[in-house]
């Protein structure tokens, strides 16, 4: 039988519903697990809302405070799921108290924090991980090892673009607890953090680590009301940006990020191209990796010119990445099963004593290249990065 792993999940919004959903459904997509989590405490700063989101999700108990949650010897784990700006405070206080660590991204306001986090989490020796979920769509995986399989050969162009459109409208205000990520104070940044976040990581885990960056930013609204304070007040996070990146395996890199870009919902695409082939993905079309090889590492030799193009790969098939878990080929699966596939694989790795990844040293490098992006947008100069992989 699994043992049972007490979960204190800490926020309500829109990852505390994505995480629940994982941690209620892990154990019956993946039964080998040797940890079944239980739903124990529930933490949020409004009462009535935290007791609603427990009752909808099952949670045993709530709490207001945070700082009362990772003390209770009931819950092993603490999951944040807060804004940026208490990721620090909360993953150091649940380090200190022995918990197992899970954390939304981006995991801290800057690489400062991050470095800190990292430090404390690796001398707690307790297991950790940031959810970068989107390594686990199963195409995003399937890339991955297209990869390690040799099929890019020397890597030369990385290009990815994550698009939406929701903050356009100049009526739109920032703070408070639905539009927090438009404040500086409590986002650290804007898209940069929020959605570049999520390709950096996806590029580094394929491509290896960005050395250097060159970037823009541009915020097209310069005033918001503030939902909290009820006063007209400055923008301070980037709306979009755009950067060049150079890799450690001599590739060139381009990233853009926008939140103004109309008719874009969640458009999150990468495009890898090799000597000897190339891979695309497209978030919004998530069950298709396209695929074109020029050289096969089997044989060697160029494939057929009568055969040469692009591939378009259903990635619905058991001997694709985590499909085995879920349907018949041909059926797909969606945004909620990449945190379930993420969970699992922590879950799995932990109790292999490996570290689940991306673990907390991990996404301090996507938090080097965030700070190095902003740094360069600030000063108009290339920026060294720091990250290492």
């Amino acid at each position: 039988m699994p043992e049972p792993l007490n979960v204190g999940m800490v926020g309500y919004g829109f990852m505390g519903k994505a995480h629940s959903n994982a941690y209620l459904k892990v154990s019956r997509f993946f039964p080998e697990l040797e940890r079944r989590p239980v739903l124990k405490c529930l933490c949020g700063r409004n009462a009535d809302k935290a007791s609603a989101f427990a009752r909808r999700w099952g949670y045993e108990s709530v709490e207001t405070d945070w700082r009362r949650l990772v003390e209770r010897d009931d819950v092993d784990l603490i999951d944040i799921g807060t804004p940026n700006d208490s990721h620090r405070d909360i993953a150091l206080a649940a380090a200190a108290n022995g918990k197992w660590v899970l954390c939304e991204k981006p995991l801290a306001m800057n690489a400062t924090e991050a470095e800190e986090m990292a430090r404390t989490v690796e001398a707690a020796g307790v297991p950790n991980m940031v959810w970068f979920n989107y390594r686990r769509v199963p195409a995003v995986a399937l890339a991955r090892q297209v990869v390690d399989e040799g099929r890019i050969g020397r890597p030369f162009h990385y290009r990815a673009a994550y698009l939406q459109d929701w903050t356009i409208a100049e009526d739109v205000p920032q703070g408070g607890e639905t539009l927090w990520r438009l404040d500086a104070a409590v986002a650290g940044s804007g898209v940069t953090g929020d959605l570049l976040a999520h390709s950096i990581d996806t590029a580094m885990w394929l491509n290896g680590p960005i050395t250097r960056v060159s970037a823009d930013t541009q915020t097209f609204v310069a005033e918001r009301l503030h939902q909290e304070t009820g006063q007209v007040q400055p923008v301070g996070i980037d709306d979009a940006c755009m950067f060049l990146a150079r890799f450690a395996n001599g590739s060139m890199g381009t990233f853009e990020s926008t939140r103004y870009a109309r008719g874009r919902k969640n458009h999150n695409t990468f495009e890898l191209n090799g000597a000897d082939g190339a891979v695309h993905f497209d978030l919004e079309d998530p069950q298709y990796l396209d695929f074109f090889e020029h050289t096969s590492p089997e044989t060697g030799r160029k494939v057929s010119e009568h055969l040469t193009g692009w591939r378009r790969i259903h990635v619905t098939g058991s001997e694709h990445p985590y499909m085995d878990k879920w349907w018949v080929p041909g059926c797909t699966i969606g945004y909620e099963h990449t945190f379930i596939n993420a969970l699992a694989d922590f879950l799995a790795a932990a109790a292999e004593g490996r570290s689940p990844q991306p673990d907390f040293r991990c996404a301090l490098q996507t938090q080097r290249v965030c700070d190095a992006v902003l740094e360069s947008a600030e000063s108009g100069a290339w920026v060294e990065t720091g990250a290492q992989l």
